[in-house]
């Protein structure tokens, strides 16, 4: 009689004992999800999880195929085909290298794939998926082959992989982790999750390599590398600009509105959550060039809501300028807006920001940089400082959002502060017009 003998590390065990593998549906009182999203550093046992569900969900009897797909097909060769050797002995009755199956005792097949040949992913019935490496598979491939393989059997998913920054993996652990998908449960582990690895080892990792691989690989962060321009230190956010003992601002100065406008909510699902999201920027600039940032407003609008956002930002704050960034959504979002001034009998000029044939990269580096650096930049404190800081610290990343950021650099092409002494001039007149003195 054959047998699976396998030992679990504690993280492995909690995650494969939520996991309703080979889906179907939730029976009542059953609390384990079809799908789940692990995050995991290098080292911590991924590979080990990914064999042993294969091997559970394969001698299952249920109808489906068990398939296991990572980035290409030598990658899941080499990374699993010895593991389910090791592991499946006298349980696996034939294999093929050639097409990477595995046909076990009770004749359930595990095949391995590659995400790089989308072809051989196609027509297949699949009970239980492992995507392996998640970050590094080709965003749309899960969403358009896989996913619809596992319709037919309600079949299970186990998403694993470490993190390579902001990308599509890094939404459905977020979907996952706060409760936006159904059915999902996401778990995060680092390498200190592996008992096996002494300490010691990772400590020297941590103190030998850079600080953004070490978070990334071994604490599977999901952040992009530290930004080149902005540093956390440079910030400091504040209740607000200095007021009088009355609430009213102290400092003089003048508020001023920025808009940096992405398209408009509405175009489809998928076209919302690839599309940049609109920021309004709302600074208070002092006399003496400090920016205040009261608030940035971001998201993802309608045309109708984008034009009555800024409406209400530019009646709350009433600023001395108003401008948005040049281009089609601009031009779009003039008319709803003058049809808001005339109902509301209240109008105001818009100024047409542009990026001056400047790299963003630059016009952004000019315009926030040296404020942030030398304590120019206040953020008052609010819900936007967050999302701010996180857009602020890993600048340029090609990986996270810059609208906010963006929207705030425009303020520079509104705001033109002196930064010169007020200039005494004396002009000599002479006493008498005839003597000349």
């Amino acid at each position: 009689m054959t047998t699976l003998d396998i030992s679990l590390l504690p993280w492995q065990q909690d995650v494969l004992g939520t996991l309703r593998l080979n889906g179907g549906e939730r029976d009542a009182g059953d609390s384990r999800d079809r799908f789940s999203v692990v995050a995991a550093g290098r080292r911590t046992g991924k590979s080990h999880l990914a064999a042993v569900s294969l091997l559970l969900s394969a001698l299952d009897d249920k109808p489906g195929k068990t398939v296991y797909v990572a980035p290409t097909a030598p990658m899941a060769r080499d990374i699993l085909w010895p593991t389910l050797f090791d592991m499946g002995g006298d349980l696996i009755t034939n294999s093929n290298v050639n097409n990477l199956d595995l046909t076990l005792v009770n004749g359930s097949k595990i095949g391995l794939r590659g995400s790089d040949r989308p072809d051989t992913l196609r027509g297949l019935s699949i009970k239980h998926l492992v995507l392996d490496e998640a970050a590094f598979v080709k965003e749309g491939l899960y969403e358009t082959v896989l996913r619809p393989a596992l319709s037919d059997r309600m079949g299970s998913a186990l998403f694993i992989g470490t993190p390579a920054g902001r990308n599509w993996f890094y939404d459905l652990f977020m979907g996952a982790r706060d409760g936006g998908l159904h059915d999902h449960k996401a778990w995060h582990f680092t390498s200190y999750d592996n008992p096996t690895i002494p300490k010691s080892e990772i400590d020297h990792a941590k103190n030998t390599l850079p600080g953004f691989a070490f978070h990334q690989e071994y604490m599977a962060s999901f952040d992009a590398a530290e930004s080149e321009y902005f540093k956390r230190e440079y910030f400091d956010v504040v209740d607000g600009p200095p007021t009088n003992p009355n609430g009213s601002i102290s400092a003089h100065g003048e508020h001023y509105i920025a808009c940096d406008l992405a398209g408009f909510k509405g175009n489809g699902p998928r076209r919302d959550k690839s599309r940049d999201s609109s920021a309004i920027a709302v600074v208070f600039v002092t006399d003496d060039g400090h920016w205040y940032v009261r608030d940035i407003i971001h998201g993802q609008w309608t045309l109708n809501e984008t034009a009555q956002k800024i409406f209400r930002s530019v009646d709350k704050y009433k600023p001395v300028s108003v401008g948005i960034e040049k281009g089609i959504s601009q031009q779009a979002v003039l008319s709803p807006l003058q049809d808001i001034m005339r109902r509301q009998h209240r109008v105001f000029r818009i100024n047409e920001l542009t990026h001056g044939n400047q790299k963003k990269e630059d016009r952004i580096m000019f315009a926030l940089q040296g404020k942030a650096e030398h304590g120019l930049l206040h953020l008052c404190d609010g819900d936007y400082v967050e999302h701010f800081m996180d857009e602020a610290l890993q600048f340029p990343s090609r990986l996270v959002h810059d609208d906010m950021i963006d929207a705030l650099s425009y303020i520079d092409q509104l705001a033109k502060t002196s930064y010169a002494g007020e200039i005494v001039t004396d002009t000599w007149e002479p006493m008498d017009i005839v003597a000349g003195f």
